[in-house]
């Protein structure tokens, strides 16, 4: 009788999720540091907040009408009967912890960020994942447009400082005194169109008209080309606030364009929105605009008080980093290498395996970057990893070296090795070290010299 082969199951990834890989990480590590040097820079303080939330949260403040409340939250009930969904975006759990922790009572503004992935069922694409990650912007408890612009212009710095090009799309899109006049005339103009819509758009007209306005149905965009723009019916309050965010936004010679049709997705929008595009896509491209988006945000005065809160004027904005790094990829644009090792610890023989695994303690202690190969046994294998790592120094611990009191030191550039004292081993590396740094600041300079920029000859 035969054993039958029992078929071992493989597992893979569910479908829209990503595996970060270590030689991706570089990015992720690069987007991250910028982002945290520049809230740092714009006085906002890291928070850090749940992945899952009540249900309720999301749908209260995002919008039952919205796609993502509709069909694309990741909801489900817990053992203990509660609604709860995985977050499928930040600022609505900001909001939760500016109420329940009493932030109100701190000085405002609250300058808040946060990093972290959210959730959305939602079909993958490029850039698009079920579970991504954003870099978030918040400033609490106040109104003045002022604010508007600065946090415009942290989300085109940030795009800037890690080499992509972008535009500002900016409308307005009023607040709850002059919004709903709009929202009628909107109305009415698709009511004309109704049968000519998308099947989309059709049900947005009974349930949020505004809406029609981000449809990427090819056959809505002829009729919200010609649709009533929002800015000619803002009251008076919101047309100043609009013209005060443009007029700073020229100080900081940030590039915008006036972009009537930008609504965003969520419900708690009012007043200012933006959303940050590439430069090659156009005014008049807005399909691709939509698709291409690297970021965006707003003004939205009226959630902490929809949430249970108090009145509380707030915005932001937020970024997604999976589309970023495809930018930043597409574009060809070289990021800085993390920081590269200096030193290989190699050893030859139990004894000095077990020196070295206290030496490689040592090393790090004095602030060395220094990599080992622990358990690789020849000299061989070992060197390879040096020369794969572009080390400057091997340092070599073998039985006659134990037995004789010292260490080896390979310079990796030159072949050359000489024996020193295993007791001096810490300052004689770094004498090395601080000599080869040394080296190469002069052949650098020296070849500047050879070629200075004057006689490089104009392109023709």
């Amino acid at each position: 009788m035969t054993k039958k082969e029992v078929k071992k199951k493989t597992f893979q990834l569910i479908k829209g999720m990503k595996d970060i890989l270590p030689a991706e990480q570089k990015y992720w590590e690069y987007i991250i540091s910028e982002v945290k040097k520049i809230a740092r820079q714009y006085g906002f303080e890291r928070i850090d907040i749940p992945v899952v939330e009540a249900t309720d949260l999301f749908s209260r403040s995002v919008g039952q009408a919205t796609d993502i409340v509709e069909k694309e939250m990741y909801s489900f009930v817990d053992k203990g009967n509660e609604n709860i969904s995985l977050r499928p975006e930040f600022t609505a759990g900001i909001m939760r912890a500016y109420i329940e922790h009493g932030m109100l009572d701190l000085p405002q503004p609250i300058k808040v960020y946060t990093i972290g992935p959210c959730f959305r069922y939602d079909k993958p694409q490029a850039g698009r994942y079920r579970q991504f990650h954003q870099f978030n912007f918040e400033i609490i408890g106040e109104e003045d447009p002022v604010c508007d612009a600065q946090i415009i212009q942290i989300a085109y710095k940030i795009n800037c400082v890690i080499g992509l090009e972008v535009n500002v799309q900016i409308n307005s899109v009023g607040c709850p005194i002059c919004r709903p006049d709009y929202e009628q005339v909107l109305k009415e103009y698709f009511k004309k169109h109704r049968s000519k819509l998308s099947e989309v758009s059709q049900k947005r007209l009974a349930k949020n008209t505004l809406r029609i306005l981000d449809s990427k149905e090819e056959q809505d965009q002829s009729f919200i080309e010609e649709a009533p723009q929002q800015v000619d019916y803002l009251c008076e309050e919101c047309r100043n606030h609009f013209i005060r965010v443009l007029e700073y936004l020229d100080e900081l010679e940030v590039p915008y364009i006036l972009n009537p049709t930008i609504v965003r997705g969520l419900d708690y929008y009012t007043r200012t929105i933006f959303e940050v595009t590439p430069v090659e896509v156009s005014d008049s491209d807005k399909e691709q605009s939509r698709q291409t988006a690297l970021g965006g945000g707003g003004r939205y005065d009226g959630l902490i008080e929809l949430l249970g809160g108090r009145s509380t004027p707030s915005l932001g904005f937020a970024s997604g980093i999976e589309r970023l790094i495809l930018q930043i990829k597409e574009k060809n644009i070289k990021i800085p290498t993390p920081p590269s090792c200096d030193i290989l610890l190699t050893q030859l023989g139990e004894d000095a395996r077990k020196k070295a695994l206290v030496l490689f303690e040592e090393l790090t202690k004095a602030g060395f970057k220094v990599r080992e190969a622990f358990s690789k046994n020849g000299l061989k294998p070992q060197l390879e990893i040096a020369n794969r790592l572009g080390v400057k120094l091997a340092l070599i611990l073998g039985q006659k070296e134990m037995i004789d009191g010292t260490i080896m030191i390979r310079d990796m550039d030159g072949g050359i090795q000489e024996i020193v004292d295993y007791q001096k081993v810490i300052p004689e590396i770094k004498k090395r070290l601080e000599k080869l740094a040394i080296v190469n600041i002069k052949l650098d300079n020296k070849n500047k010299s050879m070629h200075p920029a004057s006689e490089v000859p104009d392109k023709e």
